[in-house]
């Protein structure tokens, strides 16, 4: 764990969930593994407080807890889990292009709570649907149960585990943490839920009044009314799916890329066909036969079945190596090599970032070390013929930012200069992660930036609010454009263009 992961998730943690649950998830992310009591003095919190942080972190993933064998709880947070924050956007983005708002609406809920039951999403979401459709519309509860049926069905979500079900002894102590486990095929198993409603929109002030006593009355018939039947089903959001379909559409752009738009839909049908089976850590997809390919191929597309072999014969051919043949029964057995196609986009980003950085003669010995493995600087020179003094400036120049790693074989035991080889070469994984370790730390000083800029400019944002507040309530009123330009003029147009500024830091 780098001090800047460490740095990044601090800054997420207080972003998102205050100071108080920040201080104890730093504090775990710092210390490993710890028991309540532990955390208790050395954050020096109260110990309601720090129950309440930790039942935060636990809802939302993103600390776990162990019972040990001496009978005390341990506490452990997961800290790749945290900088996942990073990436919300994306996976209510990526939801909102598969399943419509529907779709984005339910992963933005279950984002933001952690765990929900699926009745609970329910009617959440028909609720803001109803919010921002037209007077006299409303979302049907039904619509957005068979979206969620559909997300479940494609494994974006799933179930959480549950506590066993077991008989209550009076000899036998409850134990001090329950153990959660979940069967494999319930995972993705729908409660069938006869949930019948429509949304319903937020009512006005002088609403509120009217209706207080029928609230109070439905509160009150709410306590003796029966819990919803799916309850105690939670469901969470699969990041591990979210992560196979960004890496589906890498491979799949990749491919159309490289080749042409027929040879990239192959391959998005053979990952469609075995999204669901493959695991998303398994190296191969499950091998696929021309034949059941030809059949799930998309109606538009009209290839002869011979085309269709003749383009698997040519992916399977190319260096790259995305897809590999695994047997000729059925026209031919083929797979998708993930892990492969994984290190060619890695190392594809590596050649772009260092072409981006360093120019393209040094971009050229960075190809010519990634294919040839061990290079001596001579040969490089030679290889890529560069004259002895460039190249050799370059290859520091690398070495100094980790792209290249120097491998000294000694002829002696003694590593004398004079007789020890130099030999240059790439460190994908390493030089991967060094990467990695930049973006977190790029990210934690725009956070940090982000809330330097805002503190310093906050009188100004408060006039801008209460200006926007003040022009938003005449213009309820109905107030004459006159009046609206006088109260606009309220802020000069210095502070106007430092309005500017600042928004286009923030969105940095």
């Amino acid at each position: 764990m780098t001090q800047a992961e460490i740095k990044l998730c601090s800054l997420l943690l207080q972003e998102h969930f205050g100071e108080i649950v920040e201080k104890i998830g730093t504090y775990l992310i710092r210390t490993g593994t710890q028991p309540l009591r532990m955390i208790v003095n050395d954050t020096g919190l109260s110990l309601d407080q720090v129950k309440k942080a930790l039942c935060v972190l636990i809802q939302h993933n993103l600390v776990t807890y162990q019972l040990q064998k001496r009978g005390f709880v341990e506490y452990e947070a997961q800290c790749k889990r945290v900088l996942r924050i990073l990436r919300y956007p994306r996976y209510i983005y990526t939801a909102k292009t598969l399943y419509n708002d529907t779709g984005e609406l339910i992963v933005e809920e279950l984002l933001l709570n952690g765990k929900m039951t699926m009745s609970a999403v329910v009617r959440k979401v028909a609720d803001r649907l109803t919010e921002t459709m037209e007077d006299g519309k409303t979302m049907d509860y039904a619509d957005v149960s068979s979206t969620f049926v559909r997300l479940a069905d494609t494994h974006f979500v799933q179930r959480c585990p549950l506590v066993p079900e077991a008989a209550e002894t009076p000899e036998v102590p409850p134990p001090p943490a329950p153990t959660l486990v979940i069967n494999e095929k319930d995972m993705y198993a729908v409660p069938k839920l006869n949930l019948v409603g429509k949304g319903k929109r937020r009512r006005s002030c002088d609403e509120d009044e009217n209706h207080e006593h029928k609230a109070k009355k439905h509160k009150k018939d709410g306590e003796d009314a029966e819990p919803p039947p799916d309850d105690g089903i939670y469901w969470q959001v699969n990041i591990d799916r979210f992560h196979q379909h960004f890496r589906d559409q890498g491979i799949v752009s990749a491919v159309a890329n490289r080749m042409d738009q027929t040879s990239s839909e192959i391959v998005r049908t053979m990952l469609r066909m075995s999204e669901v089976t493959t695991s998303s850590s398994a190296p191969y997809t499950q091998p696929l036969s021309s034949n059941e390919i030809f059949r799930s191929l998309p109606a538009g597309y009209n290839i002869v079945k011979q085309v269709l072999d003749q383009y698997l014969t040519l992916l399977a051919d190319d260096p790259l190596e995305f897809v590999g043949k695994s047997g000729d029964s059925g026209g031919g057995m083929y797979t998708v090599n993930l892990h492969k196609a994984l290190a060619s986009l890695a190392t594809a980003t590596l050649e772009s970032i260092v072409e981006e950085r360093f120019g393209s003669r040094c971009a050229r010995i960075f190809r010519l070390l990634l294919r040839k493995k061990h290079l001596e600087q001579k040969q490089v020179e030679d290889f890529a013929m560069i004259p002895a003094k460039e190249a050799k400036d370059m290859l520091y120049k690398m070495l100094s930012e980790n792209f290249v790693s120097l491998q000294e074989i000694p002829k002696t035991p003694d590593h004398a200069p004079s007789r020890t080889f130099y030999l240059y070469t790439v460190n994908i994984l390493s030089s991967a992660r060094m990467l990695l370790h930049r973006c977190y730390k790029s990210v934690a000083n725009l956070i940090e930036r982000r809330q330097y800029e805002t503190k310093e400019n906050k009188r100004l944002l408060e006039k801008s609010q209460r200006v926007e507040a003040i022009l938003a309530s005449m213009q309820a009123t109905g107030a004459e454009d006159v009046q609206l330009q006088e109260i606009e003029e309220m802020i000069t147009a210095p502070e106007r263009q430092q309005l500017e500024n600042l928004k286009r830091n923030v969105n940095k």
